[in-house]
């Protein structure tokens, strides 16, 4: 971290199945935790979207690793977002005639961790 330059990571998962609330109260949980809390906290989590926030974290480690040769006994993660992705529009057959829209939404979950002391 010379000269003041932030080492960063981030990886990203697009169109996940599921609504980004749902996805929000998990990632507002480990948002600020060094990486092995997050971890913890995701592998006892019992919210259904903590398993994919755990292979996005997982890859953003991986990619802190790889691409800056950074420490993961360092890692933080920073940020964490997400954002709406685009909702499938299905209809449910309802009694006369009347048809209800059912919205299968999606959402792009985004992780980013950045290296401290």
């Amino acid at each position: 971290m010379a000269n003041g330059q932030v080492k960063e990571a981030r990886a990203s998962v697009k169109y996940t199945r599921m609504s980004a609330n749902k996805a929000r109260f998990v990632l507002n949980q480990i948002r600020g935790l060094h990486v092995d809390e997050a971890r913890r906290v995701l592998a006892f989590s019992k919210r259904g979207a903590a398993a994919d926030i755990a292979k996005v974290l997982d890859s953003a480690i991986a990619n802190a690793e790889n691409n800056m040769n950074a420490d993961p006994d360092d890692l933080v993660v920073a940020q964490c977002w997400a954002d709406e992705g685009p909702t499938l529009q299905r209809f449910r057959p309802r009694a006369q005639g009347r048809a209800y829209r059912i919205r299968k939404r999606t959402t792009h979950i985004t992780v980013v961790v950045e290296e401290r002391e």
